[in-house]
């Protein structure tokens, strides 16, 4: 059997517990990555590692610079980085709070911001060393400056702020060997999407509306969305930067 498409490379992903995140660091692992999962949810943390015993597992707030600052010094130069942790708030500009506004942009932006910050020396001291380059991806949306949705005020807003701080990384450090690129899913099926569809007025009908979106008839799976991460952490994608990487089901067309 040959080595996988990421062999020998170091992945560290955030919000890993679930979802997405989970999806991405049980496929790089399978690719032969050496991947660090990170969450704020123990618990969950536990299961993965019980699923994928070589994932490296660490509870880590990425609200917490601390906590931040902590795990980057206790860590290996990465060769991926791909910030998944969000949330998704409801409403309108006039629905929105703003504390729904404050944690929106702290959770969906600034950890990325933090995260970056932390990491993004010692990957491109690496890139230097090993005369290759390494990879962000930032996980963003199709709800951003891409396309707008009814009552995702604030959660376009920062899938936008995701965008935008993508392509500053990307034109700031593409002669560092910094590839950045934003991650832009359609409705997903995962536990944060049946959690908003379980507490609608009549979930029934909400689930449905979300699978209206797509022009293929279906929610996206994670399984659909991890692909991608592999491939923007391997070296296929090495003269791909700055891009808003739409995973959506047609609903751009």
């Amino acid at each position: 059997m040959g080595a996988g498409r990421l062999e020998g490379k170091t992945v560290l992903i955030t919000a890993a517990a679930q979802g997405i995140g989970r999806a991405s660091a049980l496929a790089c692992a399978r690719e032969g990555a050496h991947v660090i999962a990170t969450d704020i949810n123990a618990a969950f943390l536990e299961t993965l590692a019980a699923e994928q015993p070589s994932i490296r597992t660490s509870v880590l707030d990425v609200r917490s610079n601390e906590a931040v600052s902590a795990l980057a010094a206790s860590m290996p130069a990465l060769d991926a980085l791909f910030n998944c942790a969000g949330m998704v708030a409801n409403g309108s500009v006039l629905d929105c709070t703003e504390a729904d506004w404050d944690l929106s942009f702290d959770l969906n932006v600034k950890s990325m911001f933090r995260m970056t910050r932390a990491f993004l020396p010692g990957m491109l001291a690496k890139a230097a060393a090993e005369q290759g380059s390494v990879s962000i991806i930032n996980m963003a949306s199709m709800a951003s400056s891409i396309k707008g949705f009814a009552n995702r005020c604030a959660y376009g807003a920062t899938k936008a702020a995701v965008i935008g701080l993508t392509k500053s990384l990307a034109a700031d450090y593409v002669k560092a060997g910094l590839r950045a690129n934003a991650l832009c899913p359609g409705t997903v099926d995962t536990p944060s999407l049946r959690g908003r569809i379980a507490s609608a007025a009549d979930p029934v009908q909400a689930e449905k509306d979300f699978i209206a979106r797509q022009p293929m008839g279906r929610l996206a799976l994670v399984e659909d969305i991890s692909p991608m991460v592999v491939y923007l952490s391997s070296d296929e994608s090495r003269f791909v930067t700055g891009q808003t990487m739409l995973v959506d089901g047609g609903v751009t067309i």
